[in-house]
């Protein structure tokens, strides 16, 4: 099995180099060329309680009770979800509330509603936005279900709790450990706050739309029945999890998707980072999945560490368990 060595420096925030160029193999990647900026805080707010976030100022009550309650979900879901996440799981049981969870979030982040001319660039290999985040938090899932609307790749640093490594980043960048966190690197914003992100997000790359009806409202309503249907998964550092592969992982996903919940909560638990290529109805780089894998089907990961590729979920998961655990051989 090829060695991981962990990078000498935490993950860079506006990357310098040029990236090899774009390689016709199966292994091809796509993603954006990000230009080295200074980066700014763009807002500056007190600290939130545990994980919850702060939202606008006419919701700072609801989102402090909103932090409470995670922060108290957080060791009772743990509990609930059971013991080792690299353990054999009752696939009928994962399938069905994964299913479920995609239910309660239509039709948020299963379509592109634009296409952002800015967010591929050929020529690159490093996407310029930048999110720490962790796959259970309901915050996290409304960002995330943006950027598959609009069609945007991301690094995507993944923050569960008793991390080891991307909450000390996260209060490097912004002074406190609250998620999620975007940062910009093609134009130097740095930001907490979901909604604001989401804002954000769709004024800079959304081409004049706005975010689809019910998106930002809909989280306090059922943007926390994926993390209680799906009992935690994508919550608690596992307590195996390895050092960080040298090269990011490659995910083809798209928020909603029952089966690329399931790896990107395996990928939160194991806080190895990946480049998140959302491929939504209707999605731009559709057409790249296809001649990559033979299938528009997703989830598709890539593993240019070791270069395994699969789009079954179950084997993803076996995989990732095997490779990244820190008793792998």
């Amino acid at each position: 099995m090829l060695a991981l060595t962990r990078p000498a420096d935490h993950p860079r925030l506006c990357p310098h180099a040029p990236s090899p160029a774009l390689r016709r193999s199966p292994c091809a990647r796509v993603s954006i060329r990000s230009r080295p900026q200074g980066l700014t805080l763009a807002r500056a707010r007190p600290p939130s309680a545990g994980d919850g976030e702060t939202e606008t100022t006419a919701a700072v009550t609801s989102s402090n009770s909103s932090g409470s309650l995670l922060s108290f979900l957080c060791p009772l879901l743990k509990f609930l979800g059971g013991g080792d996440p690299s353990q054999e799981r009752n696939d009928i049981v994962e399938v069905t509330t994964s299913s479920l969870s995609s239910l309660a979030r239509l039709p948020w982040g299963s379509s592109v509603s634009t296409s952002s001319e800015n967010n591929v660039n050929p020529s690159a290999s490093v996407p310029a936005l930048q999110l720490y985040e962790f796959e259970a938090c309901p915050f996290c899932r409304r960002v995330r279900e943006a950027m598959t609307e609009l069609d945007l790749s991301a690094e995507v640093y993944p923050c569960p709790k008793g991390s080891l490594r991307h909450r000390d980043v996260v209060k490097k960048i912004g002074g406190k450990e609250q998620f999620p966190l975007l940062v910009d690197a093609s134009t130097g914003v740095t930001m907490y706050e979901s909604g604001d992100i989401v804002k954000y997000l769709f004024k800079q790359y959304g081409q004049g739309k706005n975010p689809s009806f019910g998106l930002l409202e809909s989280t306090i309503l059922t943007g926390w029945v994926p993390t209680l249907l799906r009992a935690g998964r994508g919550m608690t550092l596992w307590n195996k999890a390895g050092v960080m592969p040298a090269d990011k992982l490659e995910l083809f996903s798209f928020e909603n998707n029952t089966y690329a919940r399931i790896v990107r909560e395996a990928l939160c638990e194991l806080e190895v980072p990946y480049i998140l290529q959302n491929v939504g109805e209707g999605s731009s780089k559709m057409d790249l999945l296809l001649r990559m894998s033979g299938s528009k089907q997703v989830p598709y990961l890539i593993d240019p560490n070791t270069g395994f590729q699969s789009g079954d979920h179950k084997k993803i998961m076996s995989y990732l368990f095997r490779q990244y655990s820190s008793i792998s051989g």
